[in-house]
C-alpha cells in the first residue's frame, strides 16, 4: 500500500490523520480507495469532471503527477502520495 500525505485542510475527514495508508495501481485508484475509506475527500481533490482540481497539487515520491501520467501515474507499494493544496498570495 502507497502511504497518502493528508493536508491539513482535508484531515477532518481522515479523523485527524496526516498519514493514511491506501492501496491502488495508479493516483486514480488512489484517489478512489481514499474516498471509500473516507467518504467526501474526493470532492475537494478533484473537479465535476474527475480531473485534479486546479489549485490542488498531487505528488508520487517528488514528482508532480500533472508532469507524469496524470491520474494514470503509476503507484507502487511504499511509494508515497502527496496532496498538497496551492497557496496564493501576494502584497
Amino acid at each position: 500500500m502507497a502511504t497518502v500525505r493528508i493536508p491539513t485542510p482535508l484531515r477532518k475527514f481522515t479523523q485527524g490523520k496526516d498519514e493514511v495508508s491506501v492501496a491502488g495501481t495508479n493516483v486514480r485508484e488512489i484517489i478512489t480507495n481514499l474516498e471509500a475509506n473516507y467518504p467526501g475527500i474526493r470532492e475537494r481533490i478533484c473537479d465535476d469532471a474527475g480531473a485534479v482540481r486546479r489549485f490542488v497539487n498531487v505528488f508520487v515520491g517528488d514528482e508532480d503527477i500533472r508532469f507524469l501520467d496524470s491520474l494514470d501515474t503509476s503507484v507502487k507499494d511504499n511509494d508515497e502520495v502527496s496532496i498538497v493544496p496551492a497557496i496564493a498570495g501576494g502584497a
